[in-house]
């Protein structure tokens, strides 16, 4: 150009800003102020740039000119500067610092301050501005209640957010709508309230299809994979959000059936080597009992992330194979962090590693820099209890920095119970009570211990104050699938149209093993009842009924038969599915509350150590 201006001059610079070139847009800037003094546009364009980049130090010499030129006066400049500073790591005082400096205020600058105060990390004081804003009739629009929404910590604030957003006619625009179902599902709200919202968006776009897709992915992944379907069907195309939320809906289901087909959806638009969704494949096929699929992602991951390693890590360690987790730490590129460290203690738990499990702890600090969590000691407290070493697994739980959590004193509990020490347990047992006392985990396990050392008084007394509380025992519940629909056993249930003909079977399956030399374990019935019945009552636990009920329909699988539990798998069912794994030579997985077993041959891969 013969002649540039201000004008041309501020376009260059939102051009710059716009597309994300912010070193340049500020360097763009700099050389323009000998030729010409910013404007309001030029100074908030430029500002805006330091926000998106997160240079506070640029936006501070841009807050000094503004300054000296009298344009932090000025509503739009106060209002990018508000931005800038809450964008930036330690500066958010300083935005609030102009928003109360400023003679003037608009919409915007409110929504701003909002906006920041969620950025802070302090949604408190967001929501006392909102109620400020109330007070004073500054009004509302989308952008407010975005940004209110968006700092919601508790289910009744997002109703009213809700019934705000409802009032003034914003329920029903997609990006609000979208806010308001993140909101409802991060803070535990029923999918059923998140669905309603969805339905009542008028145009809804792929992030709100995603949303909802993602609130229902943990608690009812069928209805997350027949979204998935229903966006299809009505034209849209998922993005590497939406396919992850659908693969993450799979890793809660019985097989790795759909699984396999995400894994082909992946392919399919164009996200091969997406290391988000690798990643997010490996998680599925382990969590759905293919940890050889999940190996073979991870092997052809072309680029992998500390997400990656933790995934397999993890999904080794699940399934048992723990010197692979500690070969693949070895292998790891890329440092660790705390998920990799309760990876690979779970491994050692998993695997009776206890001089490995003490190294790894050690290291964790001293090598890596990595300062243990609760989890970590929950892990070292399950490595200790398991070896036997209970007084030591104690102490750590005893010189903690900080209190343990119930999952610690779960661990220690679980230890003491299986080692028949009832001492240690008691204690256990009661801090557990007093942390949770509506779970009927510590009740249980502590009944269980005095009935075992032949206490029945006092386990009957424990059973007596869960009663007088209202807690009730969590049942035992196992599934399989069969073709595309998955059964549910409950023990010593019949609700199921077959069980008559299971139970003729189960027989018939327990007559052939005997031959082998199987004999039920009475002794793991905690009640004073006759010999016969507590065979009878071992032999009824939904495992055993969902293994019978699989293999009287072993043609529809092509593989092993892959059956989940809701609880720890007792030591009679494991050892009765071993040996009928030798009986009817197929390969029998079993997913319980705390690891994957893989039966074949008589054998399991957790070593009988679990």
């Amino acid at each position: 150009m013969p002649q540039t201006n201000l004008v041309s001059w501020t376009a260059l610079i939102a051009g710059y800003s716009h597309h994300g070139f912010h070193p340049q847009c500020f360097h763009l800037f700099s050389s323009m102020l000998p030729h010409h003094l910013p404007n309001d546009f030029a100074l908030s364009t430029v500002l805006g740039s330091c926000a998106k980049s997160a240079q506070s130090l640029l936006g501070r010499q841009v807050h000094a000119l503004a300054s000296k030129t009298s344009f932090d006066a000025n509503v739009f400049v106060g209002n990018a500067l508000i931005t800038m500073y809450s964008s930036c790591d330690g500066h958010g005082d300083d935005g609030w610092s102009v928003f109360c400096a400023l003679p003037f205020r608009n919409l915007i600058t409110w929504n701003s301050m909002l906006a920041g105060f969620f950025l802070m990390g302090k949604p408190e004081r967001s929501l006392q501005l909102f109620t400020h804003m109330n007070t004073n009739d500054v009004g509302l629009d989308r952008a407010t209640v975005l940004a209110v929404v968006s700092s919601c910590c508790s289910l009744l604030q997002c109703s009213q957010m809700l019934s705000l957003a409802i009032k003034a006619c914003y329920d029903s625009q997609a990006e609000v709508g979208t806010a308001l179902i993140k909101a409802y599902s991060s803070l535990g709200g029923d999918f059923k309230d998140c669905y309603r919202i969805f339905s009542g968006i008028k145009e809804r776009d792929i992030v709100a299809w995603t949303a909802i897709i993602t609130s229902c992915a943990d608690h009812e992944p069928e209805e997350a994979i027949l979204l998935f379907c229903r966006l299809r069907q009505e034209g849209f195309r998922p993005d590497r959000y939406t396919l992850s939320a659908a693969v993450k809906a799979c890793a809660v289901l019985a097989t790795e059936r759909q699984c396999l087909v995400f894994h082909s959806c992946i392919f399919r638009f164009g996200f091969p080597d997406d290391t988000v969704l690798s990643n997010a494949l490996i998680h599925a096929y382990s969590r759905s009992g293919s940890i050889s699929l999940a190996e073979k992602v991870f092997k052809e991951m072309g680029v992998r992330d500390q997400v990656s390693w933790n995934s397999i890590i993890k999904a080794y360690a699940a399934h048992g194979r723990c010197r692979e987790a500690l070969l693949a730490f070895e292998h790891m590129d890329i440092s660790p962090d705390s998920a990799t460290f309760i990876g690979l203690l779970t491994a050692c738990s998993h695997g009776g590693l206890l001089l490995e499990g003490r190294n790894l702890f050690k290291a964790m600090s001293q090598v890596y820099g990595v300062e243990p969590q609760l989890d970590h000691y929950a892990c070292m407290v399950d490595i200790l209890g398991r070896a036997g070493k209970l007084e030591e697994a104690e102490k750590l739980v005893d010189e903690m920095p900080t209190e343990a959590d119930p999952v610690v004193w779960s661990s220690l509990l679980g230890a003491c119970w299986k080692h028949g020490e009832d001492k240690i347990g008691g204690r256990a047992a009661q801090k557990l009570v007093e942390m949770d006392p509506h779970k009927s985990a510590g009740y249980v396990m502590l009944s269980n211990i005095y009935s075992a050392k032949g206490s029945f008084g006092d386990a009957a007394s424990v059973r007596k104050e869960m009663k007088k509380i209202g807690v009730k025992k969590e049942p035992g519940l196992s599934w399989i699938a069969v073709g595309n629909q998955v059964h549910e056993f409950s023990a010593g249930g019949r609700r199921h149209p077959q069980i008559e003909a299971i139970y003729v079977e189960l027989r018939g399956l327990v007559s052939r093993l005997k031959e082998m030399g199987y004999v039920a374990d009475t002794k793991l019935v905690l009640h004073e009842i006759e010999e016969k019945y507590k065979e009878e009552r071992l032999l009824h636990h939904s495992e055993k009924l969902a293994l019978v009920f699989g293999l009287m329909n072993a043609s529809t699988y092509l593989g092993h038969l892959r059956i989940m539990k809701n609880i720890r798998i007792c030591e009679d069912c494991h050892k009765f599915i071993k040996l009928a794994s030798k009986c009817v030579e197929k390969e029998i997985v079993v997913r319980d509350s705390k690891r994957f077993h893989h039966f074949t041959s008589g054998e399991c891969s957790c070593g009988d150590y679990w």
